[in-house]
C-alpha cells in the first residue's frame, strides 16, 4: 500500500496538468510566418476571441480548413478584412 499511495499521487497530478494545458502555447504568440499549418484544437468561439481580442469586431463566416486554419471576415479601422487564426493563434489578415 506504501507504494501504490505515491503511484497514485503522480498518476492524479499528472492528468491535472495535462487537462489544464492551453490549447495556444503563448497567448502572445506572434510569428512572422503566421498563419502556420498544424492541428487546431481551437473550437469556432474560442478563434472568434481570439480575433476579438486582437481589436477586431463583427467577426463572422468562420471555418476551419484542412491545415487548421480558422478563416473568416471582420471589421476593423471601419474597414472589412479577411482574417485566420492559427494553432498557436496568432491572428493575421489575408
Amino acid at each position: 500500500m506504501r507504494l501504490l499511495t505515491p503511484i497514485i499521487a503522480l498518476v492524479f497530478s499528472s492528468t491535472i496538468a495535462f487537462a489544464q494545458t492551453p490549447a495556444v502555447k503563448s497567448p502572445s504568440a506572434n510569428n512572422p510566418a503566421a498563419p502556420v499549418a498544424g492541428a487546431n484544437s481551437f473550437t469556432e468561439g474560442q478563434a472568434k476571441s481570439r480575433i476579438e481580442s486582437s481589436g477586431y469586431t463583427q467577426v463572422s463566416e468562420l471555418k476551419k480548413d484542412d491545415n487548421g486554419i480558422w478563416t473568416g471576415s471582420a471589421m476593423k479601422d471601419g474597414k472589412k478584412v479577411g482574417v485566420k487564426v492559427d494553432f498557436q493563434g496568432n491572428v493575421v489578415t489575408r
